[in-house]
C-alpha cells in the first residue's frame, strides 16, 4: 500500500501495525494527502498546523460536546454527565465563569508559591529512587508529581490520594476516539466513585473554608465575589476535572520528555551543559512528544478548511501531534531541537480553551526534568520503555531506568 492509499484508508478504529509507538510517519502521510482528512461522514481529521490552529481560535467551532459525546457514553450515565459538565467541554457562560475563578489561584504569584514544596517533592522521589534497583520514571517519579501538585492546590488530604490516579486514567481513558465496553464501564465505575469521595470533601470544606489565594476547591464553592456560584453538579464535575486534566498531562510530559532526551543523547548532554536551556527545553518537548496528541471541536457555522468548505455541525478532530511536526510550520520537525526558537507548538492548544494549567505543568516539567538531569548525568533506560496504548494521550506504562 502506498502512502497516499494508507492515509486516505486512515481510521482510528483500524490503525496500521506500529501506530501507537510511532505514529508520526501515519500523521505526515496524512498531512501530504489527507489534510482534511474524512475518518466517517461527518466527522474530519486535521493533521497541518494551519488548520489544527484555525480550528482551536475560530469563532464559529465549539468546545460543547453533547451531541458528541451521547451516542459514545450513552445519555445519563457517570461519564456523559461528567464530560459535558466540565469546563473543558463547556462554553460560556459556564467556562468562561468556571476558568477564571481557577485562574485565580493559579497566578503567576500562586505558582512561586509553590514552587520550593515542588522542589523539595521531587528531590525527595529522587532519593527514594536512589534505593531501587531499577525505577520506573513513570511509577516512581512522574506520576507522583502532579498528584501532590493539584491535591495540594484541592487540599485533599495526603492519605486519600491513592485512588485518584487510577479513577483519572479510567476517566480519561472513556475519551479515547473508539473505547471499548469495559473501559466504558470501569471509568463510569470511576466517575461515581470520585463523586462520592467529592461529596464528602466539599462538605468538609463548607465547614472548615481554606484561604481561597491558594485553595482552588475553596475557590470553586465560594464562587467570585458578588457573582454567580456554580451548582452542585457543576462544582463537583469540575473538581474532578482539575484533578484528571492536572495529572495526565503533566505527568505525560515529564515521561515523554525524559525518554526523549535519554533517547536523543547529545540533546541530554547539551542541557547538562547548558542548563539556561531549561525553558527552551520543555516547551521543544511538549511540541516533540505532545501529551495531548488530539483534541475535538464541532463548527457552529460554516466554515472553509484547507479550500474544502465545511458545514455547520461537522465534528473535527485536532490532530495536535501531527500539527506540531509540521515541516510548515517548524524547521526539521523530526529534530529534537532543546534550543528551538520560536516554538508556536499547539500542546496547550491556543484560543479561549487554551490550558488554564498550562503554566503550572510548565514549572513542574522543568523543576522535575531540570532536577533529575543535573542529579542524574548519566542515567539510561534498564529496559525497552513501554507505551501507554492509548492514542489521545501520549505517554509511557513503563519506563524502567539506571540511574548510575
Amino acid at each position: 500500500m502506498t502512502t497516499r492509499e494508507a492515509a486516505r484508508s486512515f481510521t482510528f478504529t483500524d490503525p496500521p501495525p506500529g501506530f501507537i509507538d510511532d505514529p508520526y510517519p501515519v500523521y505526515a502521510a496524512l498531512r501530504e494527502h489527507s489534510p482534511v482528512h474524512e475518518l466517517v461522514p461527518g466527522t474530519l481529521l486535521l493533521t497541518r498546523y494551519a488548520e489544527v490552529d484555525a480550528a482551536y481560535r475560530s469563532s464559529v467551532v465549539s468546545s460543547d460536546k453533547k451531541r458528541e459525546f451521547a451516542p459514545k457514553l450513552g445519555i445519563g450515565t457517570p461519564l456523559y454527565e461528567h464530560h459535558t459538565t466540565s469546563v473543558v467541554f463547556n462554553d460560556a457562560p459556564l467556562h468562561t465563569r468556571v476558568r477564571r475563578l481557577m485562574m485565580g489561584a493559579v497566578n503567576q504569584r500562586a505558582i512561586a508559591r509553590m514552587e520550593p514544596g515542588l522542589v523539595a517533592l521531587v528531590d525527595g522521589l529522587m532519593d527514594r529512587m536512589t534505593g531501587l534497583d531499577a525505577p520506573c520514571l513513570v511509577e516512581d517519579f512522574a506520576a507522583r508529581i502532579p498528584i501532590e501538585v493539584i491535591g495540594n492546590l484541592l487540599d485533599v488530604p495526603r492519605d486519600e490520594r491513592g485512588p485518584l490516579r487510577e479513577w483519572s486514567q479510567a476517566i480519561l481513558s472513556a475519551l479515547e476516539p473508539a473505547p471499548a465496553p469495559a473501559i466504558l464501564t470501569r471509568g463510569n465505575a470511576a466517575v461515581s466513585e470520585f463523586l462520592d469521595y467529592l461529596k464528602a470533601l466539599i462538605a468538609h470544606r463548607r465547614r472548615h473554608p481554606g484561604d481561597p489565594d491558594v485553595d482552588v476547591l475553596t475557590r470553586l464553592i465560594q464562587g467570585e465575589h458578588g457573582g454567580e456560584r456554580l451548582t452542585e453538579t457543576e462544582l463537583l464535575h469540575n473538581a474532578i476535572f482539575l484533578l484528571n486534566a492536572g495529572h495526565e498531562t503533566t505527568a505525560n510530559l515529564i515521561g515523554n520528555g525524559l525518554h526523549a532526551l535519554m533517547v536523543h543523547r547529545d540533546q541530554f548532554d547539551r542541557l547538562l551543559a547548558e542548563p539556561e536551556l531549561l525553558h527552551p527545553c520543555v516547551e521543544e518537548l511538549l511540541r516533540f512528544e505532545s501529551p495531548i496528541q488530539l483534541n475535538n471541536r464541532v463548527t457552529t457555522a460554516p466554515m472553509t478548511l484547507d479550500g474544502r468548505d465545511v458545514p455547520a455541525g461537522t465534528f473535527l478532530t485536532l490532530c495536535v501531534g501531527a500539527a506540531n511536526r509540521d515541516p510548515a510550520q517548524f524547521e526539521q520537525p523530526e529534530r529534537l531541537d532543546i534550543a528551538r526558537r520560536p516554538n508556536p507548538h499547539l500542546g496547550f492548544g491556543h484560543g479561549p480553551h487554551a490550558c488554564a494549567g498550562m503554566n503550572v505543568a510548565r514549572v513542574e516539567g522543568r523543576i522535575a526534568i531540570g532536577r533529575l538531569v543535573a542529579r542524574f548525568p548519566k542515567i539510561d533506560l534498564a529496559a525497552p520503555a513501554r507505551r501507554d496504548p492509548r492514542m489521545r494521550f501520549r505517554g509511557f506504562r513503563a519506563l524502567s531506568v539506571r540511574l548510575a
